[in-house]
């Protein structure tokens, strides 16, 4: 695939809401560790160690976990114009337990901040960091945490289309937060809303009732998809451009904590897009960095840098 040759000041935008992370490292006595998450928050913190230029769209409560959430950003390098606080509410948090079949989430985000986003924030900031990107991704999750935020989705993508910037869409589904056959339909309605399609086998799985890769590639195709890029864990990943489609193997490791992989990926693919890679090529270190994600706890602090992940891919070669 290939990126608009207009020049723009930025290379991904997100939008989406960020989260305290409470980790768990012990079953008994259960102990956490503190970090960060938030899907789309998550992928443009991996962006940015990738050497993308970067802003997040969020709304954040007035709290002390909204002053971490933003000194994490700044550090990252991550530009705050699109970071708002709203006077009297909160950020939301989550929790990760971890067991013999693998990592499981508990939220304690309803009514958050970032849940009241509506179409009426899509103006200012806002649409002109939208308008300066390559990029903007936007998740499942990022449409799921309300009936507001998910038309301010719906909006967000229309109006990066109208600005000739390039829409990037990760399923990740959470059906703790929404109901199976509404997140569907409003998934289903996003596809032919973006120019790349980021799903997991799992999500596509329970979404569409298959279960082979080439199947589910197609399903996607038909109802509206461009280009897709099907992650499969330990499996590597399915990259399809209509016909054309092609298999980038992972790279095998231990993995300690899974939390973030995926948002590990889809920040790393966007990053290597904007530099000049092709879609294998990007793929290929998208899986790289993922590999190096899920040998750490929690989603943000195993987020590898741009020189992690050429270090290992060089020395595969």
């Amino acid at each position: 695939m290939s990126l608009h040759v207009i020049q723009r000041s930025l290379d991904v935008v997100s939008l989406g809401e960020a989260l305290i992370e409470f980790n768990q490292t012990h079953p008994l006595p259960p102990t956490y560790l503190q970090g960060f998450g938030g899907d789309t928050s998550n992928a443009i913190v991996a962006a940015a160690r990738a050497g993308a230029r970067c802003a997040y769209l969020t709304l954040l409560g007035e709290d002390r976990w909204a002053d971490a959430l933003t000194q994490l950003w700044q550090q990252e390098g991550v530009a705050l114009d699109g970071v708002r606080r709203i006077r009297g509410q909160r950020s939301g948090l989550y929790f990760v337990h971890h067991d013999d079949q693998g990592h499981h989430f508990s939220y304690a985000r309803a009514g958050s901040a970032a849940s009241l986003m509506a179409p009426s924030d899509l103006k200012g900031n806002w649409l002109n960091l939208i308008a300066q990107s390559h990029w903007f991704h936007v998740s499942g999750i990022s449409m799921a945490i309300s009936e507001t935020a998910r038309a301010t989705v719906f909006e967000a993508m229309r109006q990066a289309r109208i600005a000739g910037t390039q829409v990037a869409f990760d399923t990740n589904l959470r059906l703790n937060l929404w109901p199976l056959d509404q997140a569907r339909a409003s998934i289903q309605q996003a596809l032919p809303c973006c120019d790349l399609l980021l799903p997991s086998l799992e999500d596509m799985m329970q979404l569409t009732g298959l279960k082979d890769p080439e199947a589910i590639l197609d399903w996607c195709h038909d109802h509206g998809a461009v280009h897709v890029v099907l992650k499969m864990g330990a499996q590597g990943a399915l990259i399809s451009q209509g016909e054309v489609r092609n298999w980038i193997p992972a790279m095998q490791v231990k993995a300690l904590d899974a939390t973030g992989a995926g948002d590990c990926f889809c920040g790393n693919l966007l990053a290597r897009l904007v530099q000049g890679d092709s879609l294998a090529q990007a793929t290929r270190w998208a899986n790289t960095a993922a590999a190096l994600s899920v040998q750490g706890i929690g989603a943000i602090a195993p987020l590898p840098h741009a020189e992690q992940v050429s270090a290992l891919i060089g020395s595969s070669t």
